[in-house]
Formats: structure tokens, C-alpha cells, sequence
């Protein structure tokens, strides 16, 4: 019964018709819970539907909490008590957390419930488990994170490096040191909300110069996650291909 349970709720490969329902249901269980977060006034409606997916949440938490041996492959209590930690579970006890009324109450004496509630979006997360488009681009980013957290580090490098220059060059346009990065982060994505801006002739050139830089770095990422998505693509169709392959000689 365990081992059915878990076939069912891991993510179908398009064979396990049961597998392939329960993840459809689960996709449109989750765009249903993040329904409440579009409407300011919370209405017996939206309560039932955040009540209702809030309980299937648990039930599938509790699902894959009892079937974590067949997920790590690991007899004994070991992999039940690893199971809580793993990343999804985390994401997955989050997204529950913030609909649970005794947290909320608690939270309300605390006055930051918009921010738990924010936290529903984390349910967002929990499509990764359910989708085979998302978990290769999840793939992706996994395997270029020594890349992407290259690019990340010369943007912030360059965001700080801008915010020293222009606050030193105009300080009285800018009323902090944050209003100069927040300056350099909108110029640097060519954003530029002019809401705050130098009006010197050497920091109008310092924007210009950053928004240039600004297009080459943004377009550095973008290069990099298609590529690997490419990769990714071509190592699935090789995969195939090699299962058809065995399949048609074993016929």
C-alpha cells in the first residue's frame, strides 16, 4: 500500500496514469490556494477555498512524510526523520504554516500577519515537484549555479561600486546611502523608474555608463540558463533515444 501511495504522489514519467492525475490535481490545487492572496477582503469564500487546500496540502505532507523510505531508499527510521529537513518538505510545511489559525492568532499579537500571509506565495515552489518543464529548469539552474553566482557577484560588486561613486559625486540628490544602490540596481537593469536621479553633467554621464554595463551583465544570465536548458534537452532526447534502443533489441 505504502510503495502504491508513493508511485502515486512522485512525479509521473507520463506511464502511471494515477501519477499523472495526482499531478494535474495537485498543479491546480496550488493556483487555487494562492486565489485569496488576489483580494484585499478575505470572504467566507476564499476562507473555505484557503481551508480546503490547506487540507490537502497536510494530507500529501503526510503522504510523503510516511513514504520517505521509498524516496531515499532507506529502510528504517532514518529517512523518516530526514524527510522533514529535505528542501521540498521545508517548502511544503511553510506554504501550510501561514493558513493554520493557531499561527495566525499568534502572529496577529506580533502585528505581522501580511507577511505570513505573504508567505503563501512560497506554494509557488511546491509546482517544482509536480511539473517535468519546471524541474528541468530547476536541472538548469542546478547545474550553472557556479556560473549564475559568478554574474551575480559582478552585478552586486558593480551596484556597489556605482552607489559609491554617484553618492560621492551628487550627495544631495541621493538622502542615503540605500536610495544610491537602489539608484545603481534600477540603472543597471536599464529599469531607470526616475523617481530618484543625478542631475549633474558627470552623474548624468556615471547613469549612462552604468546602464550600458547594465545591458551586457543583465544579458549574461539569460545566455547561460539557455544554454544549459539546450543541454538539458538534448541529454532527455539521448536518454530516450538509448531507452528505445534497449527496448527494440530486447524485443
Amino acid at each position: 500500500m505504502r510503495r502504491r501511495i508513493y508511485e502515486i504522489i512522485e512525479k509521473s514519467n507520463g506511464e502511471d496514469k494515477a501519477s499523472s492525475i495526482y499531478d494535474a490535481s495537485m498543479i491546480v490545487i496550488i493556483v487555487l490556494s494562492l486565489l485569496p492572496l488576489a483580494f484585499k477582503e478575505e470572504t467566507s469564500i476564499l476562507r473555505i477555498i484557503d481551508q480546503i487546500t490547506v487540507a490537502i496540502f497536510i494530507i500529501d505532507y503526510l503522504l510523503r512524510w510516511i513514504t520517505a523510505d521509498y524516496k531515499f531508499e532507506k529502510k528504517g527510521i532514518v529517512s523518516f526523520v530526514r524527510y522533514p529537513f529535505s528542501v521540498m518538505a521545508i517548502i511544503d510545511l511553510i506554504s501550510i504554516l501561514p493558513s493554520l489559525s493557531i499561527i495566525n492568532s499568534g502572529f496577529k499579537v506580533l502585528r505581522v500577519l501580511r507577511m505570513i500571509r505573504a508567505l503563501r506565495v512560497i506554494r509557488v515552489f511546491k509546482a517544482l515537484r509536480y511539473s517535468k518543464n519546471l524541474e528541468i529548469i530547476a536541472n538548469v539552474l542546478k547545474k550553472s549555479k557556479n556560473s549564475l553566482i559568478a554574474v551575480c557577484v559582478l552585478a552586486g560588486g558593480y551596484i556597489l561600486v556605482s552607489a559609491l561613486i554617484v553618492f560621492n559625486v551628487e550627495p544631495d540628490s541621493f538622502e542615503s546611502f540605500f536610495d544610491a544602490v537602489y539608484w545603481a540596481t534600477v540603472s543597471l537593469t536599464t529599469v531607470g523608474y526616475g523617481d530618484i536621479y543625478p542631475v549633474s553633467t558627470l552623474g548624468r554621464v556615471i547613469t549612462m555608463v552604468s546602464s550600458i554595463f547594465g545591458v551586457a551583465i543583465i544579458a549574461l544570465p539569460a545566455g547561460i540558463i539557455t544554454a544549459g536548458y539546450m543541454q538539458e534537452i538534448e541529454r532527455i532526447d539521448s536518454e530516450k533515444n538509448e531507452e528505445s534502443d534497449l527496448l527494440s533489441k530486447g524485443a
